[in-house]
């Protein structure tokens, strides 16, 4: 049986990692760096309604994060911490919502709320993925609110609770688009499944109309607006092109329909490499509501995310909850399921990834196996040492603890070795994008251009830019750019940009060589002879 305070630590280590990682690590790009750079503009254009990037229409994401981060900048000030803790923070919301589900789900499971919320913060992937900017978090937030919903709605007939619901289905679409009726949808749809017996599907037909019109209703007191404000392009980039156009046929990270199947042991690590686990899965009673609840919710993700060919890993973040209310429900402290919770129930098998992670980590810094360009990642070598022996010292650690506690000491001190790895090392510096945008930002009113590759906007916020990066289609637009900008700056990879002069900088950026042209060092083009 766990203590009543275990879950409040564990809530509290989780976020402890999440705000380290957010000291130690830079900002990585495309990805926070695009998100910043938004939120960035948002706050300095004053418009609210329709996202930017680089200062042109921005339709790939609804605002409800940028909108979050600059309503906690009205407080805090620019504040690019300020602005990486609202990830964490929804995270740990998050998980709250889980014990609360968890509570909703087994009344009669005293101590279910609090397991619930130990295995949740034990979970790598989620501790990972919880504490970067990014809209997973939100979306989880979001998920667990419908469903919290949806159990009431269902115990208790009131229209209040559909309302609750249509708002969380709202703030799904808010925060990441029409995706959320995917996590929801089937939860919804299939209530007379796994609620209690005897629900009428018109119970659900109806409920589920009132929670949709309610959504619909919210969402357009954004998106009205939104379109009147953007204009066509806008308004079809919002209503086809990232909504219906991504799910017929995805843009971009095309995977096939195995990698989320083939991803499970990653996401559910560390407890999938717990034998006690599935023990008690072969002698669970899967006809109780809430394990048919928990088990429809996370299948039916899993399969409709593999049939779209767009796939991320962090894609299914917000069915990662599901999980680990099947686990904590599984761990109950039952008689015949007592070794479980007892001492002998320790993450043994659970550690051997890490261990063998340290091995590798010890033979490259021997110098035994060439990392290639990812050598100069871990430079000092010594810093890649004394991460192993770290790793080493959290394995024993959660070994000796066992139990529950020590599945999350083991899952929450890999994440924190691993922002230790980065921000110890060159990795740190390699992946920042405040020296390039350091040397560029004097230069915005002369002109910066980027060029050879897809900008996404990943030195605006570092910048502080309130000017739009020129993006040069080809050679030629590059030289007619220049020949207007004679005090300008280019940014470029110099193996992907043919200029006939010399960078002035050089920086290793995402473990690339990047180069800074000064347009003003261009030799004169030559006089043409008479």
């Amino acid at each position: 049986m766990t203590s009543d305070a275990a879950p409040r630590w564990a809530l509290l280590g989780f976020f402890l990692v999440a705000v380290a990682g957010v000291l130690l690590r830079p900002l990585i790009p495309v990805d926070e760096t695009r998100y910043l750079a938004v939120a960035w503009e948002m706050w300095g254009n004053h418009n609210y309604l329709v996202p930017t990037k680089n200062f042109e229409l921005y339709s790939h994401k609804p605002p409800l994060l940028f909108w979050t981060i600059n309503l906690v900048w009205a407080f805090t000030g620019v504040s690019e911490v300020a602005a990486r803790l609202v990830g964490p923070l929804y995270a740990v919301l998050a998980i709250w919502l889980t014990g609360r589900l968890a509570r909703r789900l087994w009344p009669k499971d005293a101590g279910i709320g609090g397991r619930s919320v130990l295995v949740l913060s034990g979970m790598t992937v989620f501790a990972m993925s919880g504490g970067l900017t990014m809209f997973d978090a939100m979306l989880t937030v979001a998920t667990l609110a419908g469903l919290l919903a949806l159990v009431h709605a269902l115990e208790t007939g009131a229209a209040r609770w559909w309302i609750a619901l249509g708002a969380a289905l709202a703030m799904g679409v808010l925060a990441k688009g029409p995706v959320i009726l995917l996590h929801l949808g089937p939860a919804i749809v299939l209530a007379p499944v796994w609620a209690r017996e005897g629900m009428p599907w018109r119970m659900m037909l109806r409920g589920g109309g009132i929670a949709l019109l309610s959504a619909l209703g919210i969402v357009a007191l954004w998106l009205i607006p939104a379109i009147v404000t953007g204009g066509p392009e806008y308004r079809d980039a919002i209503l086809w092109t990232q909504s219906a156009g991504r799910i017929a046929t995805s843009f971009a990270h095309a995977r096939p329909w195995w990698f989320f199947a083939a991803l499970l042991p990653v996401l559910l690590f560390p407890w999938v490499l717990v034998p006690a686990v599935w023990k008690a899965a072969f002698m669970a009673r899967w006809s109780e509501p809430g394990l048919r609840l928990c088990a429809i919710w996370g299948l039916s993700a899993l399969v409709l995310f593999s049939v779209i060919s767009g796939k991320q890993v962090h894609y299914l973040m917000p069915e990662i909850p599901a999980a680990a209310l099947i686990i904590a429900r599984l761990l109950r402290d039952r008689p015949v399921l007592s070794p479980v919770l007892s001492p002998v129930f320790r993450p043994v098998l659970a550690s051997v990834p890490l261990i063998l992670a340290v091995g590798l980590a010890m033979v490259a810094a021997s110098g035994m196996v060439d990392l290639g360009r990812a050598t100069r990642l871990f430079h000092p070598t010594p810093i890649l040492m004394a991460w192993g022996l770290f790793v080493l010292a959290v394995c024993w650690l959660a070994v000796r603890t066992g139990g529950l506690r020590g599945c999350v000491t083991l899952s929450l001190g890999a994440v924190l070795s691993l922002n230790l790895l980065v921000g110890l090392t060159d990795t740190r510096a390699i992946y920042d994008t405040h020296r390039i945008a350091g040397l560029i930002a004097p230069f915005q009113d002369r002109g910066i251009a980027f060029a050879g590759r897809t900008y996404n906007a990943e030195f605006n916020f570092a910048g502080r830019l309130t000017l739009p990066v020129a993006l040069p289609a080809d050679a030629v637009a590059l030289t007619a750019w220049q020949a207007g900008h004679p005090d300008g700056v280019i940014v470029g990879r110099p193996d992907e940009v043919a200029l006939n002069w010399a960078p002035h900088d050089e920086i290793l950026f995402r473990n690339a060589t990047y180069a800074i042209w000064h347009v003003a060092d261009a030799p004169l083009s030559p006089e043409p002879s008479s």
